[in-house]
């Protein structure tokens, strides 16, 4: 088993833990809520139903993404991690929407509530989402989908605190009016989260650029490598979070074709070191050709018709018709 799959596997162990954990504390939720009446409580318990729900989809998404490429899917399944980020954005978004609605029920028609089991409930659910979310806490940064369900459960733990606080409120002066209005502050936030996550799902599923990255930068330091002249219809995109793909017509100095290779080796450590790029496609074309002549296998100048094929070594290189170009993979 390699490192990547032991991690695989790491993260797939934290998300059965985590389910179950969340399951608990669901059933725990949704009895104290009815009991004791609180709206909070029960809005806690909706969201985290929308955590369990997520951690199960955000788990088979792991899953598919672990499966190898085929015929129908060259890239394999990364985008399944894309698409449970996207389901588990939207059903945030949803259920903040009818938080606040049911917030603005309450407040025009409150309601009374029994503080002490509400604050007995909310503080285990604190502790549970807490657990769950050290657990998660390892890889969020790294995957867009991990992220998202980690997002769902540090709202839940925000929304426990809040939960708690509204229960030392009324506790304290009777004012029954703290549960919606914590409930309020709980559908905002739960609200932001899933506009953060829908953006950024939406952005790769648009094969947008990765983050923190400017296509012109690239092409930049693209036409740094020495032996480089020009760098043109240049591609950069999100397969999935981590997962970055170039494509790019690069124009090279007249020379031997040996050296191409050297050249195609400075790309890609500039690429990889300094971007993150690993996967790229990038089909070179001589500058001055048509004039002096083009590369030759054995380093000398010749013009050589446009539609010769040529073979260097394990690199495969494309003549084009009608345009001096190779396309290096």
């Amino acid at each position: 088993m390699t490192g990547h799959d032991h991690d695989v596997r790491r993260v797939e162990r934290r998300f059965v833990l985590s389910f179950v954990l969340t399951g608990l504390i669901l059933a725990a939720e949704v009895a104290g809520g009815l009991w004791t009446g609180s709206l909070a409580l029960l809005s806690d318990a909706a969201h985290v139903f929308l955590d369990l729900s997520a951690l199960g989809l955000s788990y088979v998404a792991l899953r598919l993404a672990a499966l190898p490429p085929d015929d129908r899917h060259t890239y394999g399944f990364q985008r399944m991690q894309v698409l449970a980020a996207l389901t588990n954005g939207t059903t945030l978004l949803l259920v903040a929407f009818e938080i606040l609605r049911e917030a603005w029920e309450r407040l025009r028609h409150p309601a009374p509530v029994l503080v002490g089991p509400m604050l007995v409930v909310a503080v285990a659910g604190l502790a549970v989402n807490l657990v769950v979310a050290l657990v998660l806490r390892e890889h969020d940064h790294h995957d867009l989908n991990v992220r998202s369900a980690f997002l769902h459960v540090v709202g839940d733990a925000l929304a426990s605190v809040g939960v708690i606080a509204a229960g030392i409120i009324i506790l304290l002066t009777g004012w029954t009016l703290a549960d919606p209005l914590v409930s309020v502050l709980i559908g905002l936030i739960i609200l932001l989260g899933s506009g953060r996550v829908l953006r950024e799902a939406v952005h790769i599923l648009a094969e947008g650029m990765p983050e923190g990255i400017k296509a012109s930068t690239v092409a930049e330091a693209m036409g740094d490598v020495p032996g480089v002249v020009e760098v043109h219809d240049l591609h950069v995109w999100t397969v999935s979070p981590g997962y970055a793909a170039l494509s790019a017509h690069v124009v090279l100095a007249d020379q031997a074709l040996s050296q191409t290779q050297e050249v195609m080796d400075g790309l890609r450590r500039v690429l990889g070191e300094r971007y993150g790029i690993e996967h790229t496609t990038v089909q070179f074309e001589c500058d001055n050709c048509g004039q002096g002549g083009v590369a030759c296998a054995n380093g000398a100048s010749a013009h050589t018709p446009s539609s010769v094929c040529l073979e260097h070594g394990n690199d495969r290189l494309r003549r084009h018709a009608m345009a001096t170009s190779w396309s290096y993979e």
